[in-house]
């Protein structure tokens, strides 16, 4: 039995025992009964305003680890070893002409494994050079090059 069944069975108790508000006693019971309905009123609202709150910041929890993710998609480790690579090898470069104004676009290759939804866009003009989501033809390859400023 939840609490608000708990105080119908309180009433239904006090109106069996034919108790009136006549006496003192009466009194006293049909006011701490009517008090432990109003608790109760009050005890059911706090539980249900508790529930949606709960949901609510599950909900607020999920879009933060969301906004995490996709703020903070690298990994330290795989950072950490990126310039490790870097220091020894070089970085990989892919070269892409831009088929809006047709100007070669250098971008690191490794973009082109992203498992995430990776889009590049053209410097000189804006316009979409590649898009991980769509099909794209075989990148030539500068293989080893470094270019500090890229």
């Amino acid at each position: 039995m939840n609490i608000k069944e708990k105080v119908a069975y309180v009433q239904g108790l006090t109106n069996g025992m034919d108790i009136n508000g006549e006496t003192r006693e009466g009194r006293l019971m049909l006011n701490v009964v009517d008090l432990l309905d109003d608790m109760a009123d009050v005890i059911e609202s706090v539980r249900s305003q508790h529930d949606d709150l709960e949901v609510y910041v599950e909900s607020i929890d999920e879009d933060l680890t969301q906004l995490e993710d996709d703020f903070y998609d690298i990994d330290t480790v795989e950072m950490e070893d990126d310039f490790a690579d870097e220091d020894e090898e070089g970085i990989d470069f892919v070269e892409v002409e831009c088929p809006s104004c047709h100007e070669a676009v250098h971008f690191e290759e490794n973009l082109l494994h992203d498992d995430g939804e990776v889009e590049i866009t053209c410097p000189n003009c804006g316009g979409t050079v590649y898009d991980s989501e769509l099909e794209m033809t075989e990148p030539a390859h500068i293989a080893g090059t470094r270019h500090p400023g890229l």
